[in-house]
Order: structure tokens, then sequence, then C-alpha cells
């Protein structure tokens, strides 16, 4: 959720010293260093032992970083910050009170304020917003096997690492919103990133495609996924079709060994006979019959 942007100006008696910040949120990466640009107006070179520059988070008032006597003075320094600020000590006396925070953590998301004295006395305030990619989706269908039309499955989805929490949206083969029998969490780990898991529940419809869309809405990032449920794979499952057609196979061998004893019997059977002409006729009736 965006925080609004905070404006602190303390004027003193003379006039206050022009500071800048931006005006729109930083963005910034996750593990990545980022610059707080915070400048002053200076019309001639700054005495640095005469300037100073102070950090600090609104919401808390703990100290990220100072400068005074022309060198840093972290004594009171927030433990979450020390080892991961610097300013540009080259760039002070021309008006650059900038600040440099090193391993960006979820934990910095929030507002940062910069005060800065030298005669006079100026400040600016700007919000800092973390974010962190998700990893690329992942699709599973339960149960896989065994499935026909009108079964009732679930399709799982799921994501990791990402921040701030994602937008998730199931979409038909039609490309058709579906939010009926949807159930999704986002579960933040001990670093604050979140895990995203999103379960559709359908029933299926043969040569069937589902999508998972997860969308970071910081940096405009998209990830996606489907699957698709064949209709071979919903209607009849493959081991039962190999052994029905096995099954027909041993049947008609077994019919044709029987009907060459039949007719080898059936021979031997007029070859022996006395009657030979009734024989014979009665092995005639028999052939035509098959």
């Amino acid at each position: 959720m965006l925080v609004p942007l905070i404006a602190v100006l303390v004027v003193s008696a003379v006039a206050a010293l022009d500071v800048h910040v931006p005006e729109v949120p930083v963005v910034a990466l996750y593990g990545q260093d980022v610059t707080l640009h915070c400048t002053f107006n200076t019309s001639s070179p700054v005495n640095l032992s005469e300037l100073n520059v102070y950090w600090e988070l609104a919401d808390t008032k703990r100290s990220v970083h100072s400068f005074s006597a022309g060198r840093d003075q972290l004594t009171e320094q927030a433990d979450a910050f020390a080892n991961r600020t610097s300013l540009f000590p080259a760039q002070l006396g021309s008006g650059n009170a900038s600040l440099l925070l090193h391993n960006v953590r979820i934990a910095d998301d929030g507002i940062f304020s910069c005060f800065v004295s030298l005669g006079t006395f100026g400040s600016g305030a700007l919000v800092l917003q973390v974010a962190a990619p998700y990893t690329k989706p992942q699709v599973t269908l339960a149960p896989d096997l065994n499935l026909r039309p009108g079964d009732e499955v679930s399709l799982t989805c799921v994501a990791y690492g990402g921040f701030p929490q994602a937008q998730v949206q199931w979409q038909d083969g039609m490309g058709r919103n579906m939010t009926d029998n949807v159930t999704t969490s986002q579960v933040a780990s001990e670093e604050g990133l979140f895990n995203v898991r999103s379960v559709l529940r359908v029933v299926l419809e043969p040569n069937s495609t589902y999508s998972c869309r997860l969308h970071n809405p910081l940096l405009g990032e998209e990830g996606h996924a489907s699957v698709t449920i064949t209709g071979q794979n919903s209607t009849f499952p493959a081991v039962a079709l190999w052994v029905t057609v096995g099954l027909a196979i041993c049947l008609l061998g077994l019919l044709i060994a029987l009907a060459a004893v039949c007719r080898r019997k059936i021979k031997e059977s007029c070859e022996e006979a006395a009657a030979g002409e009734a024989c014979a006729e009665n092995g005639l009736r028999v052939v035509l019959s098959e």
C-alpha cells in the first residue's frame, strides 16, 4: 500500500535551507543497493566541519545515518542499518546529502527523512518501497490419474520469494477470468518474502486448458503457467486401454485354435466312419456352416 509522501520543513529565524528529495516513491529491489537522493542548495563550497546531515526513519525516529564535524557519527545508528549505509563524501561540499543503502531488506520499506543543517536548517522525506520478483509460477493437477469428464479436480498454482503480495488470476482456455472456487494464500517467510499458493477447483471437461497469472504490482511483472487436460487422459486411462486390447487378442487366438481342433476331429471321424457318404455329407455341412 502506498504511503503518502510527507514533507517536513523546519523554519528557523532566518530563511530555511532548501532541501530536495524525490516526490514519488523510490522502488528498490530486495537484496540490491539503492540511493536515496537528498540535495540542498548552496551558492559556494561548503565547509564540511559546519555541515550536519542526519537520516532517520520517519515513523520510529530511529537513526539511519549521521554526519557532523566533518565525519560520520554512527554511535546512535540503529542496529538494523549497521554497515549498510554511507554518504557520498566527495559530493557533500557541492550539496549532495544522498544516502546509499546497501543490501535492501523488506523491513526497509517505509519513509526516510533527510535533515541538513548549514547555518540554516532544512529537511525532506521520501518513501522507499521494496520489491522482489516472484519465481515462475507452476501449475499442478490433482488427482492426475483415472480422470473422467464430470470429475472435480484441483489445480494448484505456486510461486515463491516475492514482494509485495501478488495479484493472482485464473483463466480458462478462452481467456475468461475464473473467480469461483478459488482459494489463495500468501505466507511470509522469515525474510518477509511471500510464498503464494492458489487452488482452483473445477469440474473436468475434455481438452480443457486452465491458466494461472501472477502479477507483481510494484514491478509490473507478470508470470504465467497453464495446464491442458486432453480428452484421451480424461475419458479412458492408457493402462486400461492396453489391457483391453491384450485380452481381445488372446480371446481371438483362443477361438482360432478351438476352430482348428474341431475341424481336425471332424475330419478324422469322417475317415474312420463306415458310412462314407453320410460322413462326407456331414463334413460338407460343417464346412459350409463355417
